[in-house]
């Protein structure tokens, strides 16, 4: 049998956006497909999820356990006996909400911290109901409403709660909502007058550049605290720059700002970075991906990494920066003020040439953890640069994203002797290229080694066979730290699965999640994966 999915075909393996539940306990929650194609496209690609259940802080389980409220994620019911009233959330995605539901629902919010309702078909009506949760229970502070069609009018309705003085919402969540400009007044009014906002995400949707420049009217309020400002997808223009620029220089409390997925350019990019340099704000995330950039700008954008030592999370992914611009972003990543931990390059036409620099960095930048490459011409010979750095001991690289780099068997060796000494890295996606049985056989030796600490490894789509398995199956069941495993789109067939079957029973397999997305078996196969899930319910096998 072949298991399906309706999936870009090279998107990776994603487990959490096939599965639509209802989560009412502290700590669970799944990531939904975005309504919007280009939005799930560029997500799945290149942003890294988290899959599977959260964990909670031990005390806080503790806490859990005794209220009596675990709930198992693949629960469909809600019993709001079963739900703590202290610091309770509320989680439920992809759900048509009929009157008598909601109206059942609508008793549990008041008494909710937390409540999350993406993509439940949600309606201005709705939002009615919310504004008098918002209104009257003060202990609520994060709402999440993402992929609803709430429209201006619904948003208006929240905002009347939202400017109650009992209201201590500090999180707002209206992404994909259909909202226009008109409803940037009425959350200027917000910003304006509830000091305790501070998480505004409004990406997906058709705010337009005189819409946004209302929102920095409220910005430059002195009450407003805002923290985090989501502007994704909101069809903004070059022209938006100068009201972002003086609410910056009047925000210093400002710190995550992205603007991905906007027709900026260079010259505004240039203005928005002249903009932070002199801003007071401790800007800890900047978004730029998919904003026209080229080399023109990375000047720039190199000296924020020097002026602001505060920046931590940088992704200029989907930009045509060439090996030239990657050359100026990394004058400012090396400079001693820059304490860079996250970097995101993805599609952003680099070649092995960029591999010396990158290199550098990754040997040198101790506060370098994640670096996401995905996309990029690196070949073998830049890879086994990147490895030569990771083997440094200065280097403290955790999560490499190598996906679809032009790599082949021979980069393998390289790769493997990279695991066998880097005691940092714990997640490397290098799926999309052929490796074939012979390199992964090859990756397995470094796996296996006593310094490598791997927990989620990407074998997806590298031109793997079943001739593969066995040592796949010896380092699964040999290595107890790793916990995530993908194998999708590779031909591994009955025999295959069933080695990797055997591994997965053995007590000292540790593997949690095992994705085989798009791979056939028979039907045999698939009733003893279907009781090896029964067994072992810790394992996720996601097809």
């Amino acid at each position: 049998m072949v298991r399906h999915w309706n999936r870009l075909p090279s998107c990776g393996p994603i487990s959490t956006l096939n599965f639509c539940s209802v989560l009412v306990t502290k700590g669970n929650f799944r990531l939904r497909e975005n309504q919007r194609t280009i939005s799930l496209g560029k997500l799945m690609l290149h942003r890294p999820l988290q899959t599977g259940r959260q964990t909670l802080p031990q005390a806080e389980a503790e806490d859990e356990e005794k209220q009596g409220c675990e709930k198992n994620s693949s629960d469909s019911t809600f019993s709001a006996g079963l739900i703590s009233t202290v610091k309770m959330e509320l989680d439920i995605q992809c759900e048509e909400m009929s009157p008598s539901r909601w109206a059942e629902l609508l008793t549990t919010m008041k008494s909710c911290k937390t409540i999350r309702l993406d993509d439940c078909n949600l309606s201005s009506s709705n939002c009615q109901d919310l504004s008098s949760i918002i209104n009257t229970n003060p202990s609520l502070t994060e709402l999440k409403l993402n992929n609803n069609e709430l429209g201006d009018e619904g948003v208006e309705y929240l905002c009347k709660g939202l400017l109650t003085p009992s209201c201590s919402l500090q999180k707002l969540w209206l992404q994909n909502c259909n909202l226009t400009s008109a409803s940037c007044e009425t959350l200027r009014s917000v910003l304006s007058a509830q000091p305790s906002l501070t998480e505004l995400h409004v990406g997906d949707n058709r705010l337009g550049t005189a819409g946004v420049k209302v929102l920095c009217q409220g910005m430059m309020n002195p009450t407003c605290k805002l923290q985090k400002l989501q502007l994704e997808y909101c069809e903004l223009t070059a022209d938006i720059v100068e009201a972002l620029n003086a609410a910056l220089q009047s925000k210093p409390t400002l710190k995550e700002l992205s603007l991905s997925n906007n027709t900026l350019g260079d010259t505004a990019v240039k203005q928005l970075c002249q903009g932070l340099v002199e801003a007071s704000c401790n800007l800890e995330l900047l978004h730029l991906e998919n904003c026209g950039i080229t080399s023109d700008s990375c000047m720039e954008i190199s000296a924020v990494l020097r002026s602001k030592s505060s920046l931590m999370d940088l992704s200029v992914g989907d930009n045509k920066i060439g090996d030239s611009g990657l050359a100026l972003l990394c004058q400012g990543l090396m400079h001693p003020s820059c304490k860079i931990q996250k970097l995101w390059l993805w599609d952003c036409d680099l070649t092995s040439a960029s591999c010396n620099d990158l290199s550098r960095l990754i040997s040198t930048k101790e506060t370098l953890t994640e670096i996401s490459l995905i996309d990029n011409n690196l070949r073998d010979s830049g890879m086994e640069m990147l490895c030569q750095a990771l083997k440094d001991p200065k280097s403290k690289l955790q999560e490499l994203w190598v996906r679809e780099c032009g790599l082949t068997t021979a980069c393998c060796k390289a790769v493997s002797s990279a695991l066998s000494t880097n005691k940092h890295l714990k997640v490397l996606h290098i799926g999309e290229n052929k490796l074939g049985d012979a390199g992964v056989e090859l990756l397995c030796e470094g796996l296996m080694h006593p310094n490598c600490n791997i927990q989620s490894l990407w074998l997806g789509n590298c031109d793997l066979t079943a001739g593969c398995c066995a040592t796949l199956a010896t380092a699964m069941a040999t290595k107890q730290c790793l916990t995530e495993l993908d194998l999708s789109y590779n031909p591994l067939d009955d025999e295959g699965i069933r080695k990797i079957c055997e591994a997965l029973r053995k007590p000292s397999c540790n593997v949690q999640q095992l994705i085989l997305y798009d791979i056939l078996w028979s039907s045999e196969v698939d009733d003893e994966l279907r009781a090896l899930e029964e067994s072992k319910p810790e394992v996720k096998i996601i097809s």
